[in-house]
């Protein structure tokens, strides 16, 4: 039986979806992206292994570009922080990576493949223990030399100077009337478009809360509503917030409506509104006449010329977060964003 696919690679994150597009400099081929120890590297010798990689659907070539430039210059500069080490050990790079990387990887048990197999059925799509054993096994193997082979760059980063220049892309995303919260001087601005009626702006949740605990009043969050076209309860909830919003609510409706996913008729809103202490006359005089239907109405073009096309999207500092991603994705582009304001 042929191993399903996701055994060989993560999971990755998805996102609710629905349609599209923007520019940033343009940098030369000689543009120096990056310097190791006195080596400078050049966009051209970037592009020459990040052009290999194909483009994945749903992302624009710009982020994509940037992406495989970015997975390319780490690549480069970590061989050559390999071939300056070697050399400092008097070996060759294969002796290095066998001392340095591959003796100190533990081996992968019996009791840890069958733990990964239970724990990850739908990846396996019904394949037995047996049969996918050793792909497991090379695919935990994998994982672990991939750490120790992190650990061991960060030492090496440690000893020799490594500045990179390549700069992301960035979108134009106004924070508009969106409900907010920290102060709109912080050095992080994190615009979320999103849905209520999605699965995975759910899932995000948990995610941004952890952000948002963590960097404190260095993070001006603003939400903004992208309800999709195939999500019917998701226009009247949006709406619904946007009511609650008014009465200075937003937050604890925003809370209660992705605590009761199930919950988004119109009778539920309005009773999750009187729920919460809100003057139901109003909240539901404002939903009935859909009083800030041209507010969420904006919010989704905005979205739109942001290059939104599903949800939950992220944008830190106008850097683009597709998806329910893990919270080391925020967390790398908001300590990037926090050490480029100290230059």
């Amino acid at each position: 039986m042929t191993i399903v696919p996701a055994l060989v690679a993560l999971l990755v994150a998805a996102a609710c979806s629905s349609t599209s597009a923007q520019q940033t400099r343009r940098p030369a081929p000689t543009e120096v992206v990056a310097i190791v120890g006195s080596t400078e590297i050049t966009l051209a010798e970037v592009d020459d292994k990040a052009l290999e990689q194909p483009a994945p659907a749903g992302v624009k070539l710009s982020q994509a570009l940037y992406d495989a430039r970015e997975a390319a210059l780490e690549d480069i500069i970590a061989s050559k922080l390999f071939d300056a080490a070697a050399k400092a050990q008097g070996v060759d790079r294969a002796a290095l990576v066998e001392k340095e990387i591959t003796a100190k990887i533990a081996p992968v048990s019996d009791a840890e493949i069958a733990a990964w197999y239970q724990a990850n059925q739908n990846r396996v799509q019904g394949a037995s223990l047996d049969q996918v054993r050793q792909p497991i096994k090379n695919y935990l193997t994998q994982e672990r030399m991939q750490a120790v082979r992190e650990q061991y760059l960060d030492t090496l980063r440690a000893k020799t100077p490594v500045r990179t220049m390549l700069e992301p892309p960035r979108q134009k995303v106004a924070a508009a009337n969106g409900p907010a919260k920290g102060s709109p001087n912080a050095p992080i601005e994190m615009i979320e478009f999103s849905d209520f009626q999605c699965p995975f702006c759910l899932r995000a949740d948990p995610t941004v809360q952890q952000v948002l605990k963590t960097y404190g009043d260095r993070i001006h969050f603003v939400y903004r509503h992208y309800p999709l076209p195939n999500h019917p309860n998701a226009r009247p909830a949006a709406e619904a917030a946007a009511c609650a919003n008014e009465q200075g609510k937003f937050w604890p409706y925003h809370d209660r409506l992705f605590a009761n996913p199930t919950k988004l008729s119109g009778a539920d809103l309005k009773q999750h509104a009187a729920e919460l202490g809100l003057n139901t006359a109003q909240f539901n005089a404002c939903v009935d006449s859909h009083k800030f239907k041209s507010d969420v109405d904006a919010d989704v073009r905005d979205g739109e010329q942001a290059g939104v096309n599903g949800t939950p999207a992220f944008f830190i500092n106008g850097r683009t977060i597709s998806g329910a991603q893990p919270y080391d994705v925020f967390k790398k582009i908001i300590d990037e964003e926090l050490a480029a304001k100290k230059r």
